[in-house]
This record gives C-alpha cells, sequence and structure tokens, in this order.
C-alpha cells in the first residue's frame, strides 16, 4: 500500500471517531420529584404512581435510560409532609409532580422557580397556587379534581336516594386550604332544595368520629366526603361510621363504594397521573409551567354499591340505577 493512500485510509476512519463516541454515550439523566399524598402500601397511590411512570415511558422518559425518579410517600402528617418536601426542593430537580393540595403548596412555599405538576387539587385558585386556571403565571399547574358546578351534584345525587334529606355534613381536610369554590357550589345546590349543610373540617381519626356522630345524631341527616387525603386515609372509618348511624353517604372515588360507600360521583384519579405525565414530558422538553392551563376532568363516573344501600334500608330509584356508569351488587 502506498504511503499516501495509508495516510488517507486513517484520517479518513478518524472522522468517524467523534460520531462513533456521541452514538455510544448514554442520555443524560433528567432528575424528577414526586410528592405522593398516600402512604407506600397504599395500593391507590402505588396504582398512581406506576400510571405516572408508564405516561412518561411512552413518552421516552425511563428509569432505565433517561429519568431518575426521587419519590416521597406521604403519611398524611403535615409535618413530614414539610420534611418531605424541603429534601426534594434540596435536590433541584428538574420538575416535581405533587399529590393533593397540602403537598403542592408546601412545595410551592419553598420554591418560586422548580417548575411544580400537581394533581388532585380542589381549588388551585382559592389555595394560591395559580393566578387562573388558564393562564397559571407562576412556576406550578396541573389538574385539578373538580369543575366546582359538578360539586353540586353530590348534594342532587344524595337528596335523590334519600327524599327527606335535611342536613348534610361536608368533611373537609383541615390541612386542605382550599375548597372554598368547592363549598360554594354546594351551598348553592343546597338552597332550592331547603338543605343545610355544614363544612366539617377533619383531620384525625377522632375528628372524623366526632363529626360523623353530630350528624348521625340529628333526624334526616347525610354525609358528602370530599376529595382529600384524610378522606382516602381514613375511608374504611367513614364507611363504617357511615353504617353506625345510618347515613347515606356520597364519595369521590369508586374504590371506596367498592370497599362498601354507599355511592361515589367523580373521575379517575389515577387517570390524572397518567395525564400528569403529559406535562412533566412538555416542562423537560422547554416548556413552562405560567404557559400550560390547569386541566379539569372531563368525564365523571357514577357508580353505586346496592348491598351497601340494602344494609341502610333505601330504596334507589331506578332513574338513577339507570343512569348509573356501574351498579355494585
Amino acid at each position: 500500500m502506498r504511503r499516501r493512500d495509508f495516510i488517507q485510509g486513517i484520517a479518513g476512519s478518524a472522522a468517524t471517531w467523534p460520531l462513533a463516541a456521541r452514538a455510544q454515550q448514554p442520555e443524560r439523566m433528567r432528575q424528577i420529584g414526586v410528592l405522593m399524598n398516600r402512604t407506600a402500601d397504599d395500593p391507590e397511590g402505588r396504582a398512581a404512581f406506576a400510571t405516572f411512570q408508564q405516561g412518561l415511558r411512552q413518552l421516552g422518559w425511563s428509569s432505565e435510560r433517561n429519568a431518575k425518579f426521587d419519590v416521597r410517600w406521604g403519611i398524611n402528617e403535615v409535618e413530614r409532609d414539610r420534611r418531605d418536601a424541603a429534601e426534594l426542593v434540596a435536590l433541584q430537580p428538574e420538575v416535581i409532580m405533587a399529590g393533593g393540595t397540602p403537598g403542592a403548596v408546601t412545595l410551592q412555599r419553598l420554591t418560586g422557580s422548580l417548575p411544580i405538576v400537581f394533581v388532585g387539587v380542589t381549588d388551585p385558585v382559592g389555595a394560591g397556587l395559580v393566578e387562573t386556571l388558564a393562564r397559571p403565571g407562576r412556576n406550578v399547574t396541573g389538574f385539578m379534581l373538580f369543575e366546582y358546578s359538578s360539586s353540586g351534584k353530590w348534594l342532587e345525587f344524595l337528596r335523590q336516594i334519600a327524599p327527606g334529606l335535611k342536613r348534610v355534613g361536608v368533611l373537609r381536610d383541615t390541612a386542605n386550604l382550599s375548597g372554598v369554590a368547592q363549598f360554594g357550589a354546594i351551598q348553592a345546590a343546597a338552597q332550592p332544595l331547603g338543605i343545610e349543610v355544614t363544612p366539617v373540617g377533619v383531620g384525625n381519626p377522632s375528628d372524623v368520629e366526632r363529626a360523623v356522630a353530630d350528624i348521625g345524631h340529628s333526624a334526616s341527616g347525610g354525609l358528602i366526603v370530599t376529595g382529600s387525603a384524610t378522606a382516602s386515609f381514613h375511608h374504611d372509618l367513614i364507611i363504617a361510621l357511615a353504617a353506625k348511624y345510618k347515613l347515606p353517604a356520597i364519595y369521590p372515588y369508586r374504590y371506596i363504594v367498592a370497599a362498601g360507600g354507599l355511592i361515589s360521583y367523580g373521575f379517575d384519579l389515577v387517570d390524572q397521573y397518567h395525564r400528569a405525565a403529559g406535562y412533566v414530558d412538555r416542562i423537560l422538553k422547554g416548556e413552562k409551567p405560567a404557559d400550560l392551563p390547569v386541566q379539569a376532568p372531563t368525564t365523571y363516573q357514577l357508580v353505586i354499591n346496592l348491598k351497601t344501600a340494602k344494609a341502610l334500608a333505601l330504596n334507589i330509584p331506578q332513574s338513577l340505577l339507570s343512569t348509573a356508569d356501574e351498579v355494585i351488587e
């Protein structure tokens, strides 16, 4: 081989080295913080987190290749949640996904720069998380629990099941700063029906027992259990107390009715975690939370437990059964 050909061959091979080296280099790991408002052994919480990861995987983000997840599981204790939130902020992830109002509010108080995507917040504007739903304007956006007007449906369904209803306790989480607009929608629905509605703050099992007993000792009482960490964490206790005092109660999530609750009207909370993955993906690709509108559920499910209705000596109207998405027998 002539010397000139040999040199040209070496030069040509060298030109391809940088490309080959780049192709073999692993992708940069992107850090994603996760603040859950469920315990690590909570089935719904595990399903929600798995759905979030699945959504990101479908968009090209996986822990095996390019995404590192720092997860903190909640235990429904304010101080623990604050400590977990502070730990996540200290890690400086590129985005944090937060479940529930308390966690999202705590994170926002700790950082005004790290992008935050929330899931399951009742009233983002009332909680001070965003300026408006259409234009959040800050470092926070996400997915709210309900459109406010849908909250009045809880009372309407409860009245159909129990026509003699006169007084309804609205169980709310004392650690949850939002829900003002939601309770306003319930009040608006109550006035033409002649029903007295009372907001009841519950933060621990003793609060729940006192609140339900108070409603249970009054004639023609009922319960609305709003979407909150307390409702989820203590749903077995609430179901048992409602049965003890023969109270018709409506819940926000299907799984509570599957566990023995009477009726639920709400959306698939786990699905919101899948949708949150889409916002996390867009933020990782450069978009700002301030420009991503807060989204509300577009479809709701009505679920009725006939076994529980029978135990409470309630006759479910056929008109309601025919409109239910699911009837558990």
